[in-house]
């Protein structure tokens, strides 16, 4: 029987892995952080490991690092959960030695098992231990020795069933988890100073994993790609407390808000590939340019891009955007008046459109008329938070 080890802080995540490996003939262990998991590693002796690299204490690429420095575990198959969107994290993963890295907010336990074949083998399931009785009726015929091994407990109840009741829980704890992330957002608004405003944050962010995890099991594809970028956004202001502005803030209370809105209704969302998406970028300065068109292609969302506000325009007539970034202050034509003529468009009359301007000014104009125009984003801003925005308003338009 092969041997697993799940490293996982979130518990009952933790327990439906388990459970699903358990019910294919596998031996599971589970360990809720990297310290623990070290020390099961040597007494289990697991076959594989399952890793989130979101880990308290010691993290999974330090696991991992961990692992690989220790000559009986270099080719130990180690596939990791990681966030879409930390694709910074996920090259260290690569670089210390990970099998497989798997986003977490796409992956279903069926799929995760399907890997785990395919690395540990022919991609056919174990061998399940013979009961007592298949053991002695061997025995009697010269195929097995005696005594019998006993065979592994079986769980009181299916996968099946399992799974079912992880949905209904899941789907019924949605109203309190929405109350959770709102609460905690007034503790991060609320704190006075930098030190508790980022213990705050990194609460939410907690919370926020944990929910990543949970949608991604039970289906609900969009909740957990949506919760996957808001957990990236909050684990870079936790770490970056310089990057907490009004602008990121408000980014998060509108994720959140909108995470209300697909726990109403995300059950009624056909999966989308984000991918098939056009955005427009309009910006006469060029680093800015770039700054958005590569935070769009961190989301892997498609953009075009271009610096003359009135080439933008002509585009706008003739192609429908399901998404329009506009810098505000360009020369011949400023972002406002832009917006207010693209709403003259047939195409475009119900177009998201979101300003990108300076901090310095960014709450008086969050707080004008806005031409039309559906949200602000200040410079500088981090990639996250324009990627965060920006899904926001795709998955929005999908309703």
């Amino acid at each position: 029987m092969k041997k697993i080890l799940i490293i996982e802080d979130d518990q009952i995540v933790a327990n439906i892995y388990r459970n699903k490996f358990s019910v294919e003939g596998y031996q599971v262990e589970v360990a809720n952080d990297g310290e623990t998991g070290m020390g099961l590693l040597h007494s289990f002796r697991p076959d594989a490991v399952i890793l989130d690299l979101m880990l308290p204490r010691t993290t999974g690429v330090d696991f991992m690092r961990k692992v690989r420095a220790e000559p009986d575990f270099q080719q130990l198959p180690v596939i990791v959960f990681s966030n879409t969107y930390l694709t910074n994290m996920v090259q260290e993963a690569w670089k210390a030695g990970a099998t497989k890295c798997l986003s977490k907010a796409n992956c279903t336990p069926k799929q995760v098992l399907e890997v785990l074949r395919g690395t540990l083998g022919n991609g056919s399931p174990p061998a399940k231990t013979p009961t007592a009785g298949e053991t002695q009726h061997k025995a009697k015929n010269g195929s097995a020795p005696l005594p019998a091994r006993p065979a592994p407990l079986k769980p009181a109840v299916s996968d099946t069933e399992l799974q079912a009741d992880h949905v209904g829980n899941f789907l019924r704890g949605l109203p309190a988890t929405l109350t959770s992330l709102r609460a905690q957002l007034k503790l991060v608004v609320k704190a006075d100073n930098d030190p508790d405003r980022v213990k705050e944050v990194q609460e939410l962010y907690k919370r926020v994993h944990g929910l990543t995890s949970n949608a991604a099991i039970v289906g609900l594809v969009h909740i957990a790609h949506m919760s996957d970028a808001l957990e990236a956004l909050l684990k870079e202001l936790y770490e970056k407390p310089k990057s907490m502005n009004a602008s990121t803030l408000r980014t998060v209370a509108s994720t959140i808000d909108f995470l209300a809105i697909l726990f109403e209704r995300g059950d009624k969302l056909s999966k989308h590939d984000l991918s098939a998406t056009n955005i427009l970028v309009v910006d006469d300065e060029a680093i800015s340019r770039r700054a958005v068109t590569q935070a769009l292609e961190r989301a892997k969302l498609k953009c075009q891009s271009v610096e003359d506000p009135l080439a933008a325009f002509e585009m706008l007539s003739r192609t429908k955007y399901d998404l329009v970034f506009l810098d505000v202050d360009m020369p011949g034509m400023n972002g406002f008046e832009l917006c207010s003529k693209l709403r003259t468009l047939p195409l475009h009359k119900m177009t998201p459109v979101v300003f990108v301007t300076s901090l310095n000014d960014f709450e008086s104009r969050a707080n004008s008329t806005m031409s039309g125009g559906n949200d602000f984003i200040a410079k500088p801003f981090l990639f996250l938070e324009l990627a965060v925005k920006a899904l926001i308003y795709i998955l929005r338009s999908k309703l």
